[in-house]
């Protein structure tokens, strides 16, 4: 009886080792790294992001986590990439607003489904957009605009980094809700839009206000409002758009990491812990308020409910503006 006893001791040893949430292993015993993918190219905002999260990760947690940008179609490959990957833990996609709320309003046959495809692990920051002017442009608020382009309908003009972009959505919303007729300029990237825009050759432009801050603190650009429902602390002059009483709009560009939602649910705790690592981490919060930008403490319970909230709310926004990415 004994025996039997330690042998049966033995063999739930064994199963519970078998069972027990393990971390992948390569053929040479290490870790494998997490892939975490950017649907953009590299040198953006959204990548910024990743390789910060990747050197937490690497750093502070002893994971190896390797930043993988993959691009094509807008955000549309590397999302619908990560959609489709193994559902192990070990492919991750560095989502956003536009990516995961603006592209599903935007796209009548997009290749994945943000709420069906993935899962929310944490997120990670949110910035303010700012809406910025030519230096020469007459007035300073978004009233002057306001005035400015309904005494010259059809002639006035907003850029933005391409169509169906975060820039041209929100800002033909705004344009529109303030019953403005502007032209839409799109460019390959905002960097070029923000070039013609100091040359004059476009008038206004949202922009992400990380990337804008140098030009308006030179006074190569003026800002005019921004998008954010709080002023921003490196603008704090600047009102806010619901502030200056013309019409009601806010918006934050936010980012968060995302796994494909048959992911076992001990792989994503894994990673949320992770994650909530990194969001309590006072280096973090110093780069992401450098940048301008705000941590996402969003508690896992209620993740994916904002997420279902910001797609609910840019389609009815899309669909009230007629905003197209034809």
């Amino acid at each position: 009886m004994k025996m039997h006893q330690t042998a049966l001791a033995v063999a739930l040893a064994a199963i519970a080792l078998l069972c027990a949430p393990t971390q992948p292993r390569a053929q040479d015993g290490t870790q494998r790294p997490i892939r975490l993918i950017v649907p953009n190219a590299p040198g953006g905002g959204t990548d910024i992001i990743a390789r910060h999260v990747a050197q937490f990760f690497a750093e502070t947690l002893r994971q190896p986590m390797i930043v993988e940008n993959r691009t094509g179609g807008g955000s549309l490959a590397g999302t619908d990439y990560v959609a489709k990957a193994p559902p192990d833990g070990q492919t991750l996609l560095l989502g956003g607003v536009s990516s995961l709320a603006l592209n599903p309003a935007l796209f009548r046959n997009l290749p994945y489904d943000p709420l069906r495809d993935f899962v929310a692990v944490g997120f990670l920051a949110a910035y303010p957009f700012v809406l910025v002017a030519r230096p020469d442009l007459p007035g300073s608020s978004l009233a002057d605009l306001a005035r400015l382009a309904r005494a010259n309908p059809g002639k006035m003009s907003f850029g933005s980094a391409g169509v169906g972009t975060v820039q041209h959505v929100w800002a033909t919303i705004l344009t529109k809700s303030l019953g403005l007729d502007m032209v839409h300029v799109p460019y390959k990237g905002a960097a070029p839009a923000v070039q013609d825009m100091i040359g004059g050759r476009i008038d206004v432009m949202f922009d992400n206000l990380s990337a804008a801050r140098t030009y308006i603190d030179s006074g190569r650009l003026k800002a005019l409002a921004v998008s954010s429902s709080r002023r921003a602390e490196a603008l704090p002059t600047v009102p806010t758009v619901d502030e200056t009483g013309l019409v009601k709009f806010s918006g934050e560009s936010w980012f968060g990491v995302f796994a494909p939602s048959q992911t076992p649910g001990t792989a994503i705790e894994r990673l949320r812990s992770g994650l909530a690592s990194l969001s309590r981490n006072p280096d973090f919060a110093a780069r992401i308020e450098h940048d301008t930008g705000r941590t996402m403490p969003i508690p896992p319970a209620e993740q994916q409910a904002f997420l279902r909230g910001e797609i609910e709310r840019w389609a009815r926004l899309v669909a009230r503006y007629e905003v197209t990415a034809d």
